[in-house]
């Protein structure tokens, strides 16, 4: 993310999204009745007038739209902020709706419909000096191959091939089959590992990934070379890509990468609960009580609580994450598309980690 100008005075922030991580973290930032400025198409008819005609010309226009809506389009890479027009051209009705398509490398402005909120200026902030690199991690095992690359907002899994490779009475045709099903998965790796240049992680139940791992560096070495770590785990699959990332076992490879920071945490909160301690709150209520008394070390939030809850509840959770920080607690804002926010989310979106014990009877 490349920040061209923030004037928090006046509401706005003029920025640049340069990955698609900071598409989702644009997505968190804009909310409805923010208006949002950039560059735009919109159709006109042969006379001026703008309409929607079955036949017109699309020119390009620069608009200010009051959100209404936003929606996320992972897929296409892009962010479809729709609204009304607020301000724009003398031929562009001011009042007509309009949806503006938010890319890589195109420039917007937002303006906040009331104050900055301090995590989204810290938000925009990370994104612009993040140095987090993506980490591509293939789970092997006699069963199949998953491949997932990590994002900042969680994981994107790219290639998933079952197979069935004959036993190990049958050795030359399990050879055989071995040698084809190494030289299918380390095709979809190199194609994964090419648009990423990324660090390599291996892992996987029994030996295959380790055998895999030697095929690489006999057949494939340029792409070996960006192995950093060959890893067990008990689960196949995108359960073992999880597994991964919960357990550390990643931490060799992304120990500055902020979904493994936010697993974590989540994985703090849930041992806490299961052990019945009382150095732990979740639910807006119970945290609200023990961040008053200053006793928060870490708040954690899910995303999408902020994003889709009412405005007057969005308030009480600012000043609740405002009183947290006043009084020495850090915040952290959990991403809802990887595993951990999905915990999070099913715990009320709200939990804490407290410096010290709390008194049952405060969480009545």
């Amino acid at each position: 993310m490349k920040i061209i100008e923030m004037n928090l005075k006046k509401d706005f922030v003029k920025v640049i999204p340069e990955a698609l991580d900071d598409l989702w973290h644009l997505y968190n930032v804009i909310y409805k009745g923010d208006k949002v400025y950039a560059h735009t198409k919109r159709e006109i008819k042969p006379d001026g007038k703008y309409a929607r005609p079955r036949r017109g010309k699309r020119v390009s226009v620069f608009v200010g739209v009051e959100v209404e809506k936003i929606s996320w389009e992972k897929l296409l890479g892009r962010l479809r902020v729709h609204g009304i027009i607020r301000q724009a051209p003398e031929t562009v009705p001011v009042g007509a709706h309009h949806t503006v398509k938010i890319t890589l490398n195109k420039p917007l402005t937002i303006v906040k419909s009331k104050k900055w909120a301090r995590h989204h200026v810290e938000r925009l902030k990370r994104a612009s000096r993040t140095s987090e690199k993506p980490i591509t991690i293939i789970a092997i095992d006699d069963e199949g191959y998953v491949i997932a690359v990590t994002k900042q907002y969680g994981i994107e899994i790219e290639v998933e091939e079952k197979t069935k490779l004959p036993g190990k009475l049958e050795a030359e045709k399990r050879s055989a089959a071995t040698k084809e099903y190494f030289l299918k998965a380390s095709s979809s790796l190199r194609q994964v590992w090419t648009a990423t240049h990324s660090a390599i992680v291996i892992i996987g139940v029994g030996f295959v990934k380790n055998d895999f791992a030697k095929f690489l560096k006999d057949e494939a070495r340029d792409v070996a070379k960006s192995v950093v770590d060959v890893k067990g785990v008990n689960n196949s699959g995108v359960a073992g890509i999880y597994e991964a990332l919960r357990s550390g076992v990643l931490l060799k490879a992304m120990k500055h990468a902020r979904i493994t920071s936010e697993t974590e945490v989540i994985e703090e909160v849930l041992k806490r609960l299961g052990q019945d301690e009382s150095n732990i709150a979740y639910g807006f209520d119970d945290v609200k009580k023990v961040a008053e008394l200053g006793a928060v070390e870490t708040m954690v939030l899910a995303d999408i609580i902020l994003r889709r809850t009412s405005d007057e509840k969005r308030l009480h959770l600012e000043e609740l994450m405002t009183v947290v920080e006043q009084k020495g607690g850090k915040i952290m804002i959990v991403s809802t598309e990887h595993e951990a926010g999905e915990k999070l989310t099913a715990l009320g979106g709200i939990a804490a980690l407290l410096r010290y014990s709390i008194r049952q009877d405060l969480h009545q």
